[in-house]
C-alpha cells in the first residue's frame, strides 16, 4: 500500500470511530438540509494571508464547527490537509475555502454522508495527495479548476497526464488484440487448438509492445473460431 493510501486510510478511520450516536442512522437515511452551512467557514481566510507564496503549508488544528454534522466537519478537515499537503502555488486560494467548497458540493449532490458521499471525499482526498500529479492540487489551488468542478470529476478526468496516456495505450493495445486475430492470416498446421485439437489455424503477428520486445503471435482456429495470442 502506498503512502498516500496509508494516510487517506487512516484519516477514513478517524471518521468512522469519531462517528456520533446517530451516524448509522445517517447513512441510512441520510441528513436533512440543516441550518448549519459549511461555507460559513470561506470567510475565514487566515491560511492565505499568513502562508507566503512557495511555502510548505502545515496540517490544521481542529477546526471550528461549521455545521450540526461531525461527519462533514472531519470530512472538510480532511479535505484541508490534503490540500496542505504540498506547497502554496502563487495566487492561491485560500485552502480552507476551497475545502468547504469541495464538500459542500459533494454534500449537495450526494444529499447525505451515505457511502456515495464518503467515497466521493475519499477519492478527492487521494488525488489531491499524489505526488506523481501535483498538477492537480496545484490547479484547484489556484482556481483553474473550481472546487465545485472539482467535486464532480470522475477519476479518469482527475488522474495525471502520464496516467491518462498509460490508459489510452492500453486501450490501443487492447483494440489491437481484438482486431488482429480476425483479420485474415497465414495458414499454417503449426498451432493445435486446445478446443478442438485441429491444426487448422491461421496466424499473423503484430507489435504490440515495446520494439525491443518480440512480436505477438495471434492464432486463429478455422474448425471451432477459437482465438488465442503467444508471445
Amino acid at each position: 500500500m502506498s503512502a498516500v493510501a496509508v494516510v487517506v486510510e487512516q484519516e477514513w478511520r478517524d471518521v468512522i470511530e469519531k462517528k456520533p450516536r446517530w451516524f448509522h442512522s445517517t447513512l441510512k437515511e441520510g441528513l436533512p438540509h440543516g441550518t448549519g452551512s459549511a461555507q460559513s467557514l470561506s470567510n475565514d481566510n487566515d491560511l492565505r494571508d499568513s502562508i507566503p507564496a512557495g511555502a510548505h503549508m502545515q496540517a490544521p488544528g481542529p477546526s471550528k464547527r461549521s455545521t450540526n454534522n461531525e461527519v462533514r466537519n472531519k470530512c472538510v478537515e480532511m479535505l484541508l490537509k490534503a490540500l496542505q499537503s504540498g506547497v502554496l502555488p502563487n495566487g492561491a486560494i485560500s485552502p480552507k475555502d476551497v475545502a468547504v467548497r469541495i464538500e459542500s458540493k459533494i454534500f449537495q449532490v450526494n444529499g447525505d454522508t451515505g457511502s456515495k458521499y464518503m467515497s466521493a471525499v475519499r477519492s478527492r482526498v487521494f488525488n489531491l495527495r499524489d505526488k506523481k500529479n501535483p498538477t492537480l492540487l496545484e490547479n484547484v489551488l489556484t482556481g483553474v479548476v473550481e472546487p465545485e468542478r472539482f467535486a464532480l470529476m470522475t477519476v479518469e478526468e482527475m488522474a495525471s497526464d502520464e496516467m491518462r496516456r498509460q490508459r489510452a495505450s492500453f486501450t490501443e493495445q487492447a483494440i489491437k488484440e481484438h482486431e488482429m486475430p480476425m483479420q485474415e492470416g497465414t495458414a499454417s498446421d503449426m498451432f493445435k487448438c486446445d478446443n478442438c485439437h485441429k491444426k487448422n489455424c491461421t496466424y499473423s503477428q503484430m507489435q504490440t509492445r515495446s520494439a525491443d520486445e518480440p512480436m505477438t503471435i495471434f492464432v486463429f482456429c478455422r474448425e471451432c473460431g477459437s482465438r488465442w495470442k503467444l508471445h
